[in-house]
């Protein structure tokens, strides 16, 4: 090139003005992965436990990675997650609540079960693993109870620093896990299992800091910690992860779980810590199930809590798995035996909900038997754009709804007794909320000779071993029971026994009294009766209340996109077929006259196809028992 031909680089002066401007847009070196917006859209991907319960194992769980990186990767399915246990031996005599089954290392740390997952043998990790799945563009990720192990604290383990690499000093003394186990927080559902760390001291932290950049070399992507939200409400440890995860190199999704009691309250200063809440119990394959999400899922909306600020990005309310394809049943060591109980209509309502309220959507069914009318239900184009993209998502009550038909009879076979009976005194039931909810004062303590009250405030006589009594002179002191008159030992318990479905009964349950945190109450000074395993507060509600959401047959929800559609669904929870109707106006009210540009829209419905043509003043259709309609409008 001659020194007058014109150059085809520009001047240096152009070269560093905007090696500049990049410098100053880019994160600093070697943090631009830990400084991923997470959680930008609700996460997607394949959760074992539906299927294979806690006994999946390596070869299963990669058949199952195999098929979600080609089938369903290309609609956003990209979290492949190991559920509970994967840490505990498949021999006589392990199960969910069983002890001294699982594999820790020598800090007390759980490890996978080698004979389950031998490529784990290399490091006494998931990295092998993790590697394979990476390679098929997927994200791997695993669950994850709170706390430290029972057997770690009884064989009183070290505790790793990892700044030293040795165990854990401070104040010129070493630190175990019997020093940060906290022995009444146990796990409600899991009492042999897990309980809660001491997060207020240093050795507490220390624990979970080498817990989670554990993980974190394992190649994780995605943890779901158990048994710390709802009931078992555990905020200094949920707040304690994040701040973890937050410090480490490689981003992490945090998913907290289960969400029995959850309410907007109790997520308000939790939901900007994580990602994912489960905001309802398991969720399993029955009628009830499904029905009882339209209230806990309208209740957040209102709240303005999907899609808030969460952890290094956006949090989402968790409705739980799409319990769908061929499964296993709660809670046994078996693996996938049987097909899903719903109805395909059904399985369209769920995911229509789980779309319209922007849940995270975690499939259950065994991948290898996935059906095409199954993995279209999944894969519906314009559900996944809604459960992406849409905004200003919210319950919409302007409908009206007729009866079109008698009883359908496969409605019949989802009429059951409820599994668990709901304490009622004089026309009330027992809840808990956050003690910020007004719902939640007015409690007092006196002395009450009236029969016809059930239920008094009042110290129980402690029925203590000797072990105990140190720990209920020192913390529970100033500390009650809440005892049922009509019985002679039973009293209310802040969190269930055992693992909730969704349709169980949202209410705390009574049992045999014991000298538990679950059991214990405080008074305080405003009125509010605390307890001491979940810090969350007793209420007493009405079964009588004027106006009452729950058991409204016919529900519906309004979402917009982004290029000015408008999103409509109808729900039919009836057992007969009913004619719902909407009118344009009372859409106008709701999103405004922005969105109702015209005199006439026009409509097409999402699961059909059918194009409604013009609609001018309302939209009306039958829809099936069970059954959902989803309307794309534009005016």
């Amino acid at each position: 090139m001659g020194r007058g031909a014109p150059s085809s680089h520009p001047p240096p002066w152009r070269r560093l003005l905007r090696y500049a401007l990049l410098c100053a847009l880019l994160p600093p070196w070697g943090t631009s992965e830990a400084n991923e917006q997470l959680a930008e859209f609700p996460p997607r991907g394949w959760n074992s436990y539906d299927s294979f319960s806690w006994i999946v194992d390596e070869n299963t769980y990669m058949q199952n990675a195999e098929i979600l990186a080609e089938k369903l990767l290309p609609h956003g399915y990209e979290f492949a997650v190991i559920d509970y246990l994967w840490y505990r031996k498949y021999v006589h005599g392990a199960y969910t609540d069983s002890y001294g089954f699982d594999n820790i290392d020598e800090w007390g740390r759980p490890f996978p079960d080698l004979q389950r997952f031998p490529s784990s043998r290399i490091d006494k990790g998931f990295s092998q693993l993790a590697n394979k799945v990476h390679g098929m563009g997927l994200k791997f990720g695993i669950h994850l109870m709170k706390g430290i192990s029972l057997q770690a604290v009884n064989g009183n383990t070290p505790i790793l620093d990892i700044k030293t690499g040795k165990p854990y000093v401070e104040d010129g003394r070493q630190w175990t896990a019997r020093d940060i186990g906290l022995t009444h927080r146990t796990c409600a559902w899991m009492p042999h299992g897990f309980m809660s760390v001491n997060t207020d001291i240093g050795a507490g932290k220390a624990f979970l800091r080498s817990l989670y950049q554990q993980y974190a070399d394992w190649g994780v992507d995605f943890v779901k910690v158990d048994c710390i939200f709802g009931m078992d409400y555990s905020p200094k440890e949920i707040i304690t992860i994040s701040e973890l995860l937050a410090e480490l190199d490689r981003p992490i999704i945090l998913s907290i779980s289960p969400g029995t009691e959850v309410t907007p309250a109790l997520a308000k200063n939790i939901s900007q810590h994580v990602n994912m809440y489960r905001i309802t119990g398991d969720d399993w394959d029955n009628w009830k199930d499904v029905s009882s999400h339209f209230d806990v899922s309208s209740s957040f909306a209102a709240a303005n809590k999907i899609g808030a600020i969460g952890l290094r990005g956006r949090s989402w309310p968790d409705l739980d798995m799409l319990p769908f394809g061929w499964l296993t049943n709660a809670g046994v060591n078996q693996g996938p035996h049987r097909q899903c109980e719903l109805t395909s209509d059904e399985q369209r309502t769920q995911i229509a909900l789980w779309s319209m309220a922007k849940s995270p959507l975690m499939y259950g069914g065994d991948l290898r038997h996935l059906d095409n009318d199954t993995l279209s239900i999944i894969t519906n184009p314009t559900l996944l754009k809604i459960n992406h993209y849409s905004i200003n998502n919210m319950e919409f009550h302007h409908v009206h709804s007729e009866r079109t038909s008698k009883e359908d009879k496969h409605s019949s076979r989802f009429i059951s007794e409820d599994l668990v009976h709901v304490p009622k005194i004089d026309g009330v039931s027992l809840g808990l909320t956050a003690c910020s909810d007004d719902k939640a004062n007015g409690w007092n303590y006196g002395m009450q000779d009236d029969k016809n009250i059930s239920f008094c405030l009042g110290k129980t006589i402690p029925l203590l071993t000797s072990d105990d009594i140190i720990v209920h002179n020192e913390e529970y002191q100033t500390k009650f029971h809440l005892a049922n008159m009509d019985s002679d030992d039973a009293c209310l318990d802040a969190s269930g026994s055992q693992r909730r479905t969704s349709s169980d009964s949202k209410f705390p349950m009574f049992s045999r009294c014991r000298w538990h945190a679950m059991q214990m109450w405080e008074l305080n000074e405003k009125g509010n009766l605390i307890s001491s395993y979940s810090r969350l507060c007793a209420t007493v509600e009405s079964n009588n209340k004027g106006v009452v959401t729950t058991g409204a047959v016919a529900r519906a929800w309004i979402a917009t996109g982004s290029k000015g559609e408008i999103y409509l669904a109808f729900f039919n929870l009836d057992s007969m077929s009913r004619k719902i109707t909407a009118r344009i106006s009372d859409l106008e009210k709701v999103l405004g006259s922005t969105f109702i540009r015209k005199d006439t829209c026009s409509c097409t419905e999402v699961w059909s196809g059918r194009n409604f043509g013009r609609v001018e003043e309302e939209i009306s259709a039958v829809v099936k028992s069970h059954g959902s309609m989803v309307f794309e409008i534009t005016c």
